[in-house]
Formats: C-alpha cells, structure tokens, sequence
C-alpha cells in the first residue's frame, strides 16, 4: 500500500523533525501516531475497495482520524 494519503508528515510536513525526535522520546506519541497510522491504513483500504464496512463504520473512522490528527497537531505545536 504505497502512497497512502494523509500520513502525518505529508499532513504537517513543517514537523516532520519534532515528530520523528518525539517517536524516539515520547511513549504517549508514539501511541497516538501509530493509532492514527492504523486507523489512516483502514481508511484507505476501504477507499481502494480492499475492505468493505458500512458507511456508518466508514464515517466513524474518518471521525476518529480526525481527532487523532487534531490531537496529533496539538502535541506538535505546544
């Protein structure tokens, strides 16, 4: 799955540094990166037809992905 939109550097390529100091240093960070990863790659599976959930279900993940990626960015600008 090669190309897959919305992953957190190509999100904030202008923390790209920060994230990848905290991924060495910040265990809640890394946490919250690697659910928002998990919860991006689902999403795309499901856009690319690889993985059929209702819209229901499709939706709630695009919530989620969201407030990851909020709380993501928060953690980033402090």
């Amino acid at each position: 799955m090669s190309n897959v939109p919305h992953e957190l550097a190509e999100e904030f390529p202008e923390f790209v540094k920060k994230m990848h100091d905290l991924k060495t240093s910040d265990q809640h960070f890394v946490k919250m990166s690697d659910e928002y990863h998990l919860v991006n790659r689902e999403i795309h599976r499901i856009e690319i037809g690889d993985e059929h959930v209702s819209s229901f279900d499709e939706d709630a993940l695009r919530k989620k992905r969201m407030q990851l990626k909020d709380q993501v960015f928060s953690y980033l600008s402090d």
